[in-house]
């Protein structure tokens, strides 16, 4: 019979099964921070995909395929606000998301709060609002959120 070695231990971190390697984390983050340059032009790219699928619904009326773009630019500004040091686009968009979650519900959505979503994003970026702590982000949150507790969602 012939042993095989075990090299998956030495391949995930050394002797420490789930052990994360200093250098690699210190890396990592030296290359998001080489990228942070580009994060404002892609903010707003972001941001004008959300628009522009925002348009779309205006244009062609709520389907089922204009609500899904919908939905799906919201939800890449929920994962990506936070990376590109906008914490508070991240809370406004995850809002958006609860409101047009359910497939079977989007094409009924009130589309009044769901330009007051993309208008909040707008406005944050426009006015240097990053973090839900500060005066006017903090009021503004809490009533997208509350607004959209009220519909059941």
């Amino acid at each position: 019979m012939i042993q095989v070695p075990n090299t998956l231990q030495a391949k995930v971190g050394g002797s420490r099964l789930g052990a994360i390697d200093p250098a690699a984390i210190a890396k990592a983050e030296a290359a998001l921070k080489s990228l942070s340059g580009n994060f404002a032009q892609w903010l707003a790219d972001e941001i004008t995909k959300l628009d522009t699928a925002r348009q779309e619904v205006r244009a062609t009326g709520a389907t089922g395929e204009t609500m899904e773009s919908l939905y799906l630019r919201a939800h890449d500004l929920k994962g990506l606000g936070a990376t590109y040091g906008f914490p508070i686009i991240t809370r406004i968009a995850a809002s958006l998301c609860r409101l047009i979650d359910d497939k079977a519900k989007r094409v009924g959505a009130p589309m009044p709060l769901v330009d007051a979503h993309i208008d909040a994003i707008k406005a944050a970026v426009r006015d240097d609002i990053r973090e839900d702590t500060h005066p006017v982000g903090a009021v503004l949150v809490k009533e997208l959120e509350a607004q959209v507790a009220a519909t059941g969602a």
